[in-house]
């Protein structure tokens, strides 16, 4: 595949838009994927060292006997305070930083035509040392009206509404999303609509990457 450019996309949405399983498209059709949430997974993970970061910023609380983070109890924490959430991305975010460069250049080098940075707070947080300020072609919302995003939290977790509120309003809100972005995928309706925009925007990518002058 030489002379192959990657394309990279920022690729966000809002809790409830579906950008997961946009992403898991993403995926299937042959894009690499840098998920924050799965990287942000495995340093949580015992003997990882955003873990241990936890643990002296919050207590030991917030870590269980096994040895594992408490995610339900921090993340009561976080989404109802906006100060304590800023502690902890001060904790998270550098270190997925660091990751997230490491697994960006190593698909540049394998010369993957199109690179997917998932990121669900690209906008919430795009500033220097954090996985959403790298460099990228393009950006991509997933969208879905808040009342739809409302519904679908309901429907997949169990949560109160006050709760699903919550982690709503703690991000900005998706009609800001939606502005911001380069490109929006619209995902409040059938998935069978959604899927056909995917389609059609990894093929754009791909040939972008495959015409563009490497470097």
């Amino acid at each position: 595949m030489s002379g192959v450019r990657s394309v990279v996309i920022g690729l966000t949405g809002g809790i409830g838009t579906g950008k997961t399983r946009v992403s898991d498209l993403l995926r299937e059709l042959g894009a690499a994927i840098v998920c924050s949430d799965e990287i942000v997974r495995q340093l949580q993970a015992p003997g990882g060292e955003v873990l241990e970061r936890i643990r002296e910023t919050f207590g030991d609380e917030y870590v269980l006997a096994s040895g594992e983070l408490d995610r339900a109890r921090l993340g009561e924490l976080v989404f109802n305070d906006p100060a304590e959430r800023q502690r902890l991305n001060a904790v998270v975010h550098p270190a997925v930083g660091r990751e997230t460069s490491r697994q960006l250049e190593a698909h540049r080098k394998a010369e993957v035509p199109v690179i997917v940075l998932d990121i669900p707070l690209l906008f919430e947080v795009r500033r220097p040392g954090t996985a959403a300020a790298h460099p990228t072609d393009f950006v991509v919302t997933v969208y879905a009206p808040a009342e739809t995003q409302l519904e679908r939290v309901l429907a997949r977790d169990d949560l109160e509404p006050a709760e699903a509120r919550a982690r709503i309003d703690s991000q900005i809100p998706i009609e800001e999303k939606r502005e911001l972005a380069d490109v929006v995928i619209d995902n409040s309706g059938a998935w069978d609509a959604t899927e056909k925009q995917v389609r059609e925007l990894y093929a754009l990518w791909v040939s972008r990457a495959r015409s563009a002058p490497p470097g």
